[in-house]
């Protein structure tokens, strides 16, 4: 499950981190809590005058399928189960034709302690950039909107989530996530990710499976703090949300 995650890079960032382009002017404002039906930054290729072109876009959080009579089920559709993509009929198509990167510094999780009290924790990489999960796009057209009306098309996107790797005998940050959620939105590889994106490549099934096979190698990578309580509101939304604080329990 991926409800909540950090993604705090600017525009130009992410342009120079991802070799993309831009289609139209955008601004990405800074995110520390990024929520279900809001704005994101997605990456994504599509074919130009016969040639593949990589674009950074703005989705909301939240797929909408084309066939939707309105936006509403998108907060149902933030997280898409890579053991079923292929067969749900909201993902199927985008799976297919539709793939995306959703670049992210980290993300939170939290674990249930007695009676009401929760410990929010952020996992986030030991160094680098950030993270890339892989995603999937839809675009939804607002029937009641004209045609010349520029705010008719929606761009929404899915994270795709995997099982948790398993924690193993020794001690690895897999125990960690286990302990939090049996899920985790579904990390790509750099290398896995250019594969993903390629819309020249028809084989969704063997793409799926070459993402998952790549979780463990890159979720290795990654580290889990603990951090306050402010997280769990959604106007909150400031850098000192992902500082590391002493655990309730």
């Amino acid at each position: 499950m991926c409800g909540r995650y950090v993604m705090a890079r600017a525009v130009g960032d992410l342009l120079a981190e991802f070799d993309a382009e831009l289609e139209n002017e955008m601004e990405i404002p800074p995110s520390w809590n990024l929520a279900p039906t809001d704005d994101a930054p997605i990456v994504l290729e599509r074919l130009i005058e016969g040639a593949t072109v990589r674009q950074l876009h703005i989705a909301r959080w939240g797929l909408v399928p084309s066939w939707a009579k309105d936006p509403g089920v998108g907060p149902k559709m933030i997280n898409a189960r890579s053991e079923t993509v292929l067969e749900k009929p909201a993902f199927r198509k985008a799976v297919q034709a539709r793939r995306c990167a959703v670049p992210a510094d980290g993300y939170y999780e939290w674990k249930q302690g007695e009676g009401r009290r929760k410990q929010p924790y952020y996992v986030h990489p030991k160094e680098g950039p950030g993270m890339v999960f892989a995603g999937l796009y839809e675009w939804w057209k607002d029937p009641s909107k004209g045609q010349d009306d520029p705010a008719r098309w929606m761009l929404s996107m899915s994270i795709m989530t995997a099982d948790s790797p398993p924690a193993g005998a020794e001690a690895t940050v897999f125990g960690e996530l286990t302990a939090l959620h049996d899920r985790v939105p579904l990390p790509m590889s750099r290398d896995t990710m250019a594969a993903w994106l390629d819309p020249e490549v028809d084989d969704a099934a063997g793409l799926v499976d070459l993402v998952r096979s790549g979780v463990k190698d890159v979720a290795a990578g990654w580290r889990v703090d603990s951090v306050g309580p402010a997280v769990g509101n959604v106007r909150n939304n400031s850098p000192e949300l992902i500082e590391p604080v002493e655990a309730l329990f």
